[in-house]
């Protein structure tokens, strides 16, 4: 039916007709063809559609026989869509005479057919090749007579072409090419309409007495092969579909009187090519309205594909080929009975091979595909294999090449579903199937199992080449259970191990259930040894039990039962091992903690309760179970349970860890030990697992103040200049230590000196150290031990880390090995900073200490001590200029200052100072009162240690967060507390008692303790200390009189007087000479000074200088005297040497004094004038 062409008549003179010239214009006229990029636009289609090539018959009109009605649709194009006449004629009078009947009488032809245009064609002849366009004056008049007898409606249906013999431009053509596709298109229009207007009326009458589906299916089929002429393929594909839902429709409604039966099987039908149109007279059996449903069903198919294959569509060929030979087999299962035995099986599986080679040699013709579409084309053929192969699985349980079981009996489970004939069980047909490969295969199982594994590599192959890896593992599956099947056991246990870690990552766990049982029983069958590969197999399948519920109908055993055997024999296999074997986060065991750990009432253990979930069918035996818990910077705990039974379903066990640590910790991980098999389940980064701590995860292990404990810190004794220390206390609690083994960590580049480790004077026990840790023994209960460990220069932290590790026994409980993991954040960066300002007062040195702090944290200071050796020199005396209180406060932004005096009557002091200081931080200072106060009010109760405790806690955390409390306590010592504060209903009364007795004032030197910090201090050398100032000489009065005053612009006579002291400079230097520069400051907005303002002199110790000097104030007000500078020059001492600079301090002795300066007294006149005449 695609070979149609659309039909054109063309008409012209005999003469004409007759002529060469005739003929080289006709071989013109069909190198135009075939038409390109024709655009249609039908009133009934919203959307332009474009006709890419139009191929084109040109006939005589003589040659078409006169139109009659016909009874059977025909197609739009079995009629002409146009007639042409051709007029060769260039002479007016001649086409009065002759021409013009001529056209007269074909246009009373053509005009007669129905859905037919017509289109006539001047062909002018120019004289020369040369045309000058003034000859179309007269041929003009030629066209001029034709449009006015001719084009009696709007349309004009005459064109012009100016050709001439040899004439090749397509230029020349445009315009009679163009009314040629308007003419088609116009005819094409009005026949479609036509048409669908006929398709519409008998759908209209569908329910009507004596309507014929077979007559409207060749009425809307025409219309189809109509499109398919004239390459609107996609149109034509859109009425066959629509023709599929119209039988559909009436199978629906079971309106079948007009059919034959659902199917009349002849010879070769299960054989035949499904797609092909030829094999059959589907028209003739349509119009005799006996075409079966079967066959009506595959003309449908076969005709789509046919339109698909030109449109280049192999994918939807094969779905629509896949979803028919699916719905239609189940529907001619329901008449098997009435079949040639094994028929449908044979007919789906040629039929589907078919399908792939019909594809196959289409696809010669195409071109070349894209990867994506190539992909998607393979795995429709390989779903087509696959189909065919579920056929043989069909076919070979029937005649018991296979076994009836998975994976084969799952296309018979298909079958099994369909509803069942009701035709009698007798097969009613004696026909024979034709398929020659299904006929071998049925008599001869090795023949069969050819043909299976054939057909199943070829799918496997097309599914690979498609990326649908899942499937081609499915089908390797089969091959392995038919290799096992064959007794070929070793290539099928190959298989069934291998398949499963392919069938995890699609989440096939049925399928990977079913190959893992399989290969546990060809292992059986093998009688091959328990070895890891048999017990990495037994738990990949444990783990498939465990998630998929639907498990039953795969297996082929009482699951339950077979699940529990398999358990008893990983046991066996499991003791049999030679070392441990992990295996990672198996889900036949999760873990959920149920509570909060709980501390042992009489010794150093915590408890933690973890309710384990069995999901086997039977109860397992087990070593070991244990969790780790992990907390801050990694430290873990292992919490270890021994010896039990798991049985199915919730375990609520108690697991124990001996250790004192305390702290938040999160679930790492489990493990439960059976023999040398260990279940591992890690627990973090797992959040939506089965195995997963319901309660985030998170685990609070208390602290208990009875337990061992260690504690880090400073000492309170710090020496600058000396190594760096840490104070270790070990607090054995309730324990009599007998051992003990200490190990610390810090960050990298900080070195603790184990070595150098000493304990303190009042320790009880024996301490010994090593290279890496520090040993402890004999420790009594209820005692302390505190040890001094040097380490290397911290002073680039602020802060550190340190990890301790503690392994310890105790007198107790001698054979268990106790353990405390914890960090400790030390405080190395020392509070409060310490800077010195020196005043050099002829032999007195003022020392200014000011100490601030270091961080936002208020510091109490006791006192500050500046202390020289006990063997310092004689004349050197140290005072300190006490402050009105003795004990002061440092914050942020307000220093403390302290001054000391040091007097020495032999020159410098050589012997370096130190500067002793008592302080501790205001928070060391409340909690110490919080924790004395509540503690000296629960004195009495047996209960104290535990709600002082409690009770200090949560003082000191709201004391952290609201700051508000300072100021009042700086200032009276009263500290309070809210009585909003929540401290529980068991403290209520006690903290009430606290809080009014922190209310009252309290003295800072009443409670705690001070930390000391000694710094040492050197006292400065200076080679020249100079004293300064400028003496006013007054003028001479009479006397008795006033002393007479200052006025701006006064000349003022003045004296600069130097006294220069070498008292701190070095004892050897003391008789030297220094040349000295003085120069006094230039203060020009105040005065000027006449002199020498500037010059060197020469000094020894003990030297007087004077110059003279006169000052004029340059303003009034009462104004500072200039200071003076005095500097030691550079000692040249040699030319090779370098130039030695003496140290040099000046004090200005009146450097307070000012000197009240009068304004200068004067008088002015002023003349106005007044009461002048304004007129």
């Amino acid at each position: 039916m695609s070979s149609q062409r659309v039909l054109v008549t063309y008409a012209t003179a005999l003469s004409f007709q007759a002529s060469d010239t005739w003929k080289q214009f006709f071989t013109a006229l069909r190198s135009q063809l075939p038409l390109r990029n024709i655009h249609w636009k039908s009133a009934s289609r919203p959307n332009l559609r474009t006709i890419q090539e139009l191929d084109i018959s040109l006939v005589t009109l003589d040659s078409v026989r006169d139109e009659h009605t016909s009874q059977i649709p025909i197609t739009l194009l079995e009629k002409p869509l146009l007639n042409i006449y051709v007029v060769s004629c260039e002479d007016v009078e001649t086409y009065k005479t002759t021409v013009k009947k001529q056209l007269k009488d074909w246009q009373s032809s053509v005009t007669q057919r129905k859905n037919q245009e017509w289109l006539i064609i001047h062909v002018a002849h120019p004289d020369t090749k040369n045309v000058d366009r003034k000859f179309f004056n007269m041929k003009g008049s030629v066209l001029d007579k034709i449009r006015a007898d001719f084009n009696v409606d709007k349309r004009d249906r005459c064109v012009q072409l100016a050709w001439s013999v040899g004439e090749q431009s397509p230029a020349v053509w445009a315009v009679p090419i163009g009314k040629i596709k308007d003419g088609l298109l116009s005819a094409l229009d009005v026949a479609v309409s036509s048409r669908e207007e006929e398709v519409r009326r008998s759908e209209g009458q569908r329910h009507m007495p004596g309507w014929n589906f077979c007559t409207y299916f060749v009425l809307k089929e025409s219309l189809a092969t109509s499109f398919e002429g004239v390459n609107l393929v996609d149109e034509a594909l859109q009425q066959y579909i629509e023709l599929e839902v119209a039988f559909m429709n009436v199978l629906r409604e079971r309106n079948m009187s007009w059919f034959g039966s659902l199917i009349n099987p002849v010879p070769k039908d299960d054989s035949s090519p499904l797609l092909s149109t030829s094999k059959k007279p589907y028209r003739d059996l349509i119009l005799a309205n006996t075409i079966s449903v079967f066959d009506l069903r595959i003309y449908l198919l076969a005709r789509q594909s046919a339109l698909l294959n030109r449109m280049r569509q192999p994918i939807e060929i094969c779905q629509k080929a896949m979803l028919f030979l699916s719905a239609f087999g189940k529907r001619l299962r329901e008449v098997e009975s009435a079949l040639p035995e094994y028929f449908v099986e044979s007919w789906i599986f040629s039929s589907a091979l078919s399908v792939v080679d019909q594809c196959n040699i289409w696809a010669t013709s195409w071109p070349e595909m894209e990867d994506t579409m190539l992909a998607r084309c393979n795995a429709g053929k390989g779903e087509l294999l696959e189909l065919a192969k579920s056929q043989l699985d069909i076919l070979g349980i029937k005649v018991g090449h296979l076994p009836s079981r998975l994976p084969f009996s799952m296309a018979a489970y298909t079958v099994a579903g369909a509803p069942s004939s009701p035709l009698p069980e007798k097969r009613s047909s004696s026909q024979r199937i034709s398929k020659y490969e299904i006929m071998l295969a049925i008599g001869d199982s090795e023949a069969f199992y050819d043909l299976y594994c054939s057909i199943s590599n070829r799918a496997i192959d097309l599914y690979v080449k498609a990326g649908r890896r899942k499937f081609a593992l499915k089908l390797h599956g089969c091959l392995a259970a038919l290799d096992n099947h064959r007794g070929r056991l070793s290539n099928a246990l190959t298989i069934f191990s291998s398949l499963p870690a392919h069938y995890a990552p699609h989440m096939w766990t049925s399928l990977e259930s079913f190959m893992l049982s399989r290969a546990i029983d060809t292992h059986a069958v093998l009688k091959k040894p328990h070895d890891r590969e048999w017990i990495h197999i037994l738990l990949a399948f444990l783990k498939t039990y465990v998630n998929e519920t639907t498990l039953e109908s795969l297996v082929p055993h009482d699951i339950d039962e077979y699940v529990a055997r398999l358990v008893i024999a990983l046991r066996e296999a499991a003791e049999n091992l030679d070392s441990d074997l992990s295996h990672p986060d198996h889900p036949a065991m999760s873990f959920r903690i149920t509570d909060d750990a709980q501390c042992s009432g009489d010794e150093d253990l915590v408890d933690l309760e973890v309710l384990v979930q069995n999901h086997l069918p039977c109860d397992v035996d087990v070593d070991e179970i244990n969790a780790t818990l992990i907390g801050e910077d990694t430290s873990r705990l292992k919490f270890v349970a021994k010896g039990m039974k798991l049985v199915s379903g919730q375990n609520l066990l108690n697991l124990s860890c001996a250790t004192s640590t305390h702290g938040t910790y999160v679930l790492e991980g489990t493990e439960i030990q059976i023999s040398h098999l260990c279940f591992q389940w890690n627990h973090k980064n797992v959040a939506g697992s089965r195995t997963f701590c319901k309660r985030s995860g998170l685990v609070h292990v208390p602290r208990n103040p009875e337990a061992f404990d260690v504690q880090l810190c400073l000492p309170q004794k710090t020496a600058l200049g000396t190594s760096s220390q840490i104070q270790l206390v070990v607090f054995p609690g309730r324990n009599d230590i007998l051992t003990a083994n200490i190990r610390l960590s810090a960050p990298a580049g900080i070195i603790f000196d184990f070595i150098k480790a000493t304990l303190h004077p009042e320790g009880t026990c024996e301490v010994s150290s090593s290279t890496d840790c520090i040993d402890i023994s004999d420790l009594p209960g209820g005692s302390n031990a505190m040890i001094l460990l040097p380490h290397s220069d911290a002073s680039r932290f602020r802060a550190i880390k340190i990890n301790v590790s503690v392994s310890y026994k105790t007198a107790q409980h001698p054979d268990v090995t106790r353990t405390l993991r914890t960090t400790k954040t030390v405080t190395v960066a020392l509070p409060i900073a310490v800077n010195v300002e020196d005043f050099f007062r002829g032999k007195v040195l003022f020392s200014r200490f000011t100490i601030s702090t270091t961080t936002h944290q208020h510091v109490r200071l006791s006192s500050a001590k500046l202390l020289g050796p006990p063997d310092i020199q004689r004349g050197v005396k140290i005072r300190g200029c006490h402050p009105s209180h003795s004990i002061m406060t440092a914050i942020p932004d307000h220093p403390v200052n302290y001054i000391f005096c040091v007097e020495s009557a032999n020159g410098p002091v050589l012997d370096p100072l130190q500067l002793v200081i008592l302080y501790r931080l205001l928070r060391e200072e409340v909690e110490a009162l919080v924790s004395e106060t509540v503690q000296d009010i629960l004195s009495q109760r047996p209960e104290g240690d535990e709600q002082g405790n409690e009770l200090t806690k949560k003082v000191v955390e709201y004391l952290e967060s609201d700051p508000s409390w300072i100021e009042l306590y700086n200032a009276t010592g009263e500290l309070l507390i809210p009585s909003s504060l929540d401290v529980g209903e068991g403290l209520i009364e006690t903290f009430t008692s606290v809080q009014k007795r922190l209310s009252q004032p309290n003295s800072p030197s009443s409670f705690g303790m001070w930390r000391e910090m000694t710094i040492p201090v050197d006292v400065p050398r200076m080679n020249v200390v100079a004293s300064a100032w400028i003496a006013l000489e007054p003028a001479p009065v009479p006397e008795g009189h006033q002393q007479s005053p200052v006025y701006a612009g006064q000349p003022l006579s003045a004296t600069l007087w130097i006294t220069v002291s070498l008292h701190w400079s070095d004892p050897d230097n003391k008789q030297q000479q220094y040349r000295t520069r003085y120069d006094v400051e230039e203060r020009t907005k105040d005065w000027l000074i006449c002199g020498r303002k500037r010059g060197d002199f020469v000094v020894q110790d003990g030297t007087t200088f004077n110059v003279p000097l006169t000052l004029i104030a340059l303003h009034h007000g009462e104004l500072a005297l200039p200071k003076v500078n005095v500097k030691p020059l550079p000692i040249m001492e040699d030319e090779s040497m370098p130039t030695v600079l003496p140290s040099g301090d000046t004090h200005q002795s009146q450097g307070a004094a000012t000197v009240l300066v009068l304004p200068r007294g004067g008088r002015s006149t002023f003349i106005f004038e007044m009461g002048a005449d304004t007129a």
